[in-house]
């Protein structure tokens, strides 16, 4: 599962299109959402399918329950779930332009944000990782400061990144304070597990390569900084503009496979197992360090509530800050525009 990576610019993938999606047609002008918007029809709205990608991460795997229990239909939403084995693949689609909506992290909105042809909105949290990205270390470093002049290997700019240099600021320290072997994510762990660096910053499964290594052992998780790495359902703006009443039964949907997830839970899981092609023991693993958003949790992290990683308005700034600071990004895009918190709210008010 490779996920929370990008290319520099989309030149690559203009060039190289393999991805098995059409290029997006283009949909009639809808009126704006009226007032009551949350409430969905019960047929599915007329038009093109809006084409939506989905990927292997434990907080998408729940939309493979509303494709199988016919809950988009239920809301109104017209979708064409497109299922990518390649988390990058699918934000290079959505960038630019093949697909209508997808699910992303919120550090990869921002570093895609400028290139995206149509916009790309975040209009829904699906989930924080609670557990599934993990800096590890060898025998011997026990904390993150005991980091400080170690090499680290890890894919530079993306989460990881981000969650060691977040560690290291509590700790008192620069991320100058620790050498960093920049390498792709895979190669990173399988370099750490083969003694070559002190540490490594990475995602699932790669830290369990990672942790192979004799005498290894986790010294930090996400687990203890809640809001640093949300997943989300990110439209383009090109969507919300034109359909909004589809973009309402997206969300709309999100609640209801919640819903069916809590009074089917064997029948909801077998669903999820299936798609993402996991056995019964990693999918409760991958599942344990994902902590998946209720509606109250989502609108507390739209709102700007504070200096708190768990308000995106904060999180979505720090991680912009980062990212130019690396070098990652030339710019930070205009973090305003990458966050509508309008959907859950209609939603909201019509419970």
């Amino acid at each position: 599962m490779k996920r929370r990576t990008f290319l520099p610019t989309l030149a690559a993938f203009f060039c190289s299109l393999l991805i098995t999606v059409s290029c997006a047609q283009s949909t009639p002008q809808a009126d704006a959402p009226a007032e009551g918007a949350a409430d969905a029809p019960v047929t599915a709205t007329a038009g093109e399918p809006i084409k939506m990608g989905y990927s292997n991460w434990a907080g998408w795997w729940p939309w493979a329950v509303a494709e199988e229990e016919g809950l988009f239909e239920k809301n109104g939403a017209n979708v064409e779930l497109i299922w990518f084995d390649g988390y990058l693949e699918s934000m290079q689609a959505l960038a630019a332009g093949q697909l209508d909506a997808n699910g992303q992290t919120l550090n990869d909105t921002i570093s895609f944000a400028a290139d995206a042809v149509n916009g790309m909105v975040a209009v829904l949290v699906n989930d924080n990782s609670a557990g599934n990205d993990k800096v590890i270390a060898a025998e011997g470093i026990n904390t993150v400061a005991d980091l400080a002049g170690k090499t680290v290997a890890l894919e530079e700019g993306v989460v990881g990144d981000f969650l060691l240099t977040l560690a290291l600021e509590d700790a008192g320290l620069s991320r100058d304070a620790v050498e960093i072997k920049n390498l792709e994510t895979g190669a990173a762990a399988a370099a750490f597990a083969a003694g070559q660096v002190d540490g490594f910053a990475g995602w699932v499964p790669f830290w369990e390569t990672a942790l192979s290594r004799e005498g290894s052992q986790e010294i930090l998780t996400s687990e203890e900084y809640p809001g640093a790495i949300p997943d989300l359902l990110v439209a383009s703006q090109k969507l919300i503009d034109t359909r909004p009443e589809q973009v309402q039964a997206l969300v709309n949907t999100w609640f209801d496979v919640l819903a069916f997830i809590d009074e089917n839970p064997e029948q909801a899981n077998a669903i999820m197992a299936k798609r993402a092609s996991v056995s019964d023991e990693e999918f409760e693993k991958y599942t344990k360090g994902t902590k998946i958003f209720t509606l109250d949790e989502n609108l507390e992290a739209f709102s700007a509530g504070g200096d708190d990683m768990k308000y995106m308005p904060y999180s979505a700034q720090k991680m912009a800050d980062f990212m130019v600071e690396v070098g990652f990004i030339s710019e930070a895009p205009d973090l305003e525009t990458i966050l509508d918190d309008q959907f859950v709210q209609a939603y909201a008010a019509q419970k």
